[in-house]
């Protein structure tokens, strides 16, 4: 009996025990993995939207939408929405039409013979010295992007900078009898090698043209930080007060440029949907353009057989005209603490050397940051290292106000070739408007 009672209770004590440990000890609570910690502090933040603005240009659109991804994913609560889809021709109006109303972009690109006027007008706002020191932008950028600072104040700056030379199609040259290895580095023979590669048929219409005059492209440029200087002028006083380019040496250069349509026949603007259109589209020998017609020309023409030398130079001088779109923080940002901090972040790295580096190959525009601008591949390029050969002596003209300077001159070629108005009185009628612009700007401030 004993027994009995004895192996009863074991026998209860053995199922107390198998039961305590089908019941496992309660478990403690799990530490999250380190992604998800990351991801759950990011749903929690709330996204930053800003807009981005540039006129509508393939290759510059491009460029920026491979670096508004690579921005995103290093800063995944910042979301860039990239307005390219404006005509170059109505981007300022676009852009006078909404900043002011507090709308439309954060980040916004424009030339930087604009500046002024944008900044007088209100849209843009100073970039933050603790972000973009003046020290940083002496030190790591190109020379010409101290025009970005307007009476001591930095507000906007660049991915990239350009300078002009001269294109030549070689396919054009061989086929009228020139050597595609030797093309024009003298003003000289710019003109002699133009007069030869012109063709016209039996109706004498062109059909190739040698060289095409258009101071509505780049050749008002030409015209003044070039040709004048080439001549033995300048076109402005050192504080870009005065306008000096209707002296005698400026007279030369202007009929220099003339005589390309006035007396050498070369070619005609008005042709191939204009000068630019007309080069990529293989109907043009020389043309005087940018860097950023290489993106052009590879988007549009890719199997076009060209090359690309520094401008002629003359009288032993070598000139070159420097620009450069750049990028401006708005109005709009500035009313935001959170998206003007995003800004912030994002045009710091649309403006770093790895920008410049992708913009460089995409677009073909010089990369402003001289890390990557001094890159030896870069110098040695055979289309490329024109350019860059010119930064050392580009000269960047200050524009109180970009488009209506150009207009002055693109008047004043169209009283010659339009209406058969002495060069002299045109030159000087630009040389007044262009005054007046000046001192206008001047007595403003």
């Amino acid at each position: 009996m004993k027994q009995s009672k004895l192996f009863i209770l074991l026998s209860a004590l053995l199922v107390a025990a198998l039961l305590l440990a089908a019941c496992p000890a309660p478990a403690a609570p799990a530490e999250p993995a380190p992604e998800a910690v990351s991801q759950e502090a990011a749903a929690a933040e709330e996204v930053i939207e800003i807009e981005y603005w540039q006129y509508n240009f393939a290759a510059r659109v491009e460029a920026m939408d491979q670096l508004i991804q690579m921005f995103e994913e290093e800063n995944p609560n910042i979301k860039v929405i990239h307005n390219a889809d404006i005509p170059y021709a109505e981007f300022r109006d676009k852009i006078a039409a909404s900043v002011p109303a507090g709308v439309g972009p954060d980040v916004a690109t424009l030339f930087y013979g604009w500046q002024s006027a944008w900044i007088d007008a209100g849209y843009l706002t100073p970039l933050p010295e603790d972000a973009f020191p003046p020290s940083m932008v002496e030190e790591q950028f190109s020379p010409m992007v101290q025009a970005s600072f307007v009476d001591g104040t930095l507000y906007t700056l660049p991915t990239a900078v350009r300078t002009l030379a001269l294109f030549y199609n070689k396919d054009l040259m061989e086929a009228a009898g020139l050597d595609p290895n030797s093309p024009p580095s003298s003003l000289g023979a710019l003109r002699d090698q133009a007069v030869h590669c012109t063709q016209r048929d039996d109706d004498d219409n062109l059909v190739v043209e040698g060289f095409v005059v258009d101071p509505s492209a780049q050749d008002h440029h030409w015209f003044r930080e070039v040709l004048v200087r080439q001549f033995g002028g300048v076109p402005y006083s050192d504080d870009y007060g005065e306008v000096l380019y209707n002296d005698e040496a400026g007279l030369q250069a202007w009929n220099y440029l003339l005589s390309f349509h006035t007396e050498l026949a070369t070619g005609d603007r008005d042709l191939f949907d204009g000068s630019t259109n007309a080069f990529v589209g293989g109907h043009v020998c020389f043309h005087v353009d940018g860097s950023f017609r290489l993106g052009t020309i590879a988007n549009n023409n890719p199997d076009m057989n060209f090359g690309v030398i520094e401008l002629p130079e003359h009288n032993g001088v070598k000139s070159t005209f420097g620009s450069y779109w750049t990028h401006g923080l708005t109005k709009k940002a500035a009313e935001d603490p959170a998206r003007f901090d995003a800004a912030v972040k994002f045009l710091q790295f649309i403006t770093s050397a790895e920008a410049g580096a992708l913009w460089v190959e995409i677009v073909g525009e010089l990369p402003a940051q001289l890390e990557a601008g001094s890159d030896p591949e870069l110098l040695a390029d055979e289309k490329l290292g024109a350019f860059a050969a010119g930064l050392e002596y580009a000269y960047a003209t200050f524009f109180a106000d970009e488009s209506q300077q150009r207009q002055a001159l693109i008047d004043a070629f169209d009283l010659v070739i339009l209406t058969d108005e002495d060069p002299a009185t045109a030159l000087e009628i630009a040389a007044e408007t262009d005054q007046e612009i000046l001192d206008e700007f001047r007595t403003s401030r």
